[in-house]
């Protein structure tokens, strides 16, 4: 059975840090794009950042640029989102996708852009940014 199941989400104050990890289990991530979405109540789900299978192709959203690293490890099958000086707009329940990419490697953004490009997804983990 394929899986994708995160950890780490939590409370944090304004400009506070939290890592989520997610680990895949029945299939290999050495050959999947894999990236991070969120939705917040009331919108539409959001690609955050997305790392095609080939080193290079990484892919922030502009909300999260300089403040998200997105990181994975083939041979412990994992992903990884640092998120630091989180605001209060990043509140949103988080998940981790997956996509399978065969002989041609697309961009991080092509996989970021639509949630339906997305073959995998984690249960999500709910990230809270409050005072």
């Amino acid at each position: 059975q394929l899986q994708l199941v995160e950890s780490g989400g939590g409370s944090v104050q304004p400009g506070g840090s939290l890592r989520l990890s997610c680990t895949a289990s029945g299939f290999t991530l050495a050959n999947y794009a894999i990236g991070w979405f969120r939705q917040a109540p009331g919108k539409e789900r959001e690609g955050v950042s997305c790392m095609s299978s080939t080193i290079g192709h990484t892919y922030f959203a502009d909300s999260v640029k300089d403040r998200f690293i997105i990181s994975r490890d083939n041979i412990e099958n994992t992903v990884e989102l640092q998120m630091n000086s989180l605001k209060p707009e990043d509140t949103a329940v988080y998940y981790c996708a997956a996509t399978h990419e065969s002989a041609t490697s697309q961009t991080g953004s092509y996989y970021c852009a639509s949630p339906r490009r997305i073959e995998y997804w984690g249960q999500g983990t709910q990230v809270t940014v409050s005072s």
